[in-house]
């Protein structure tokens, strides 16, 4: 099987899993989606939607952030880990938004990328997901697969966003990068499969899963 017939049975077999993904992180506008991917970054999305009430409760605009002590914002956020840094940030970018975008978020990945605390991942992320932008944000889970399906060589996340926009049709990006996530989160976590395993894994090396002793998966066909 090529890498291109592995990407597109990949397509269809995860659209089928997930056929209409929502992001994990709680919120209700632009502001309140950055917020909660920075604050999720080496952490869970669980841990982010337990502290983000009370945050937003107190501030659910930039303006009102803005104007939030740092030590407040910390006290709320440190359960998620990195407080001290991502409240500085919170309360860095909040300023930003207020002095040079009117409060706003804006649509540009060069604007976002300029926030402090916003890199390419979380750009990408509101991007797909407040602006309707298409985007292939990779986190560990996507990195992590594309590399075990062979769909990219693993060396970086830069490599790997370059590797699957190319495999995957434009369209498909802005959901394709949810379906990997929430498959590499139920079926194929990094311990609980070792590349044999998952029903996909089976599927696209099924030489691989026979010299494993596992069952090979029949390929998903519309």
């Amino acid at each position: 099987m090529t890498r291109a017939e592995r990407a597109a049975l990949i397509d269809r077999r995860l659209a089928e899993l997930y056929p209409d993904p929502a992001i994990p992180l709680a919120h209700k506008d632009a502001f309140t989606l950055l917020i909660a991917v920075l604050l999720s970054a080496h952490t869970t999305d669980k841990s982010v939607n337990r502290v983000t009430p009370e945050l937003f409760a107190r501030a659910d605009t930039a303006a009102k952030m803005a104007q939030v002590p740092v030590e407040e914002i910390q006290r709320i956020i440190r359960p998620v880990g990195l407080s001290p840094t991502k409240a500085k940030a919170i309360a860095a970018l909040s300023r930003i938004l207020v002095e040079k975008h009117g409060g706003e978020v804006p649509a540009s990945f060069e604007a976002l990328e300029e926030l402090p605390g916003v890199g390419h991942k979380t750009a990408s992320v509101v991007m797909v997901q407040a602006f309707g932008v298409p985007a292939f944000p990779v986190d560990t889970h996507i990195h992590r697969l594309a590399e075990r399906w062979g769909l990219s060589n693993g060396r970086s996340v830069e490599q790997t966003e370059t590797d699957l926009k190319a495999l995957f049709p434009r369209e498909h990006w802005s959901a394709l990068h949810l379906r990997f996530i929430y498959y590499g989160r139920e079926h194929c976590t990094a311990r609980g499969c070792d590349g044999t395993t998952c029903e996909i894994c089976r599927t696209v090396f099924p030489p691989r899963a026979k010299a494993a002793g596992k069952p090979v998966a029949k390929a998903v066909r519309k």
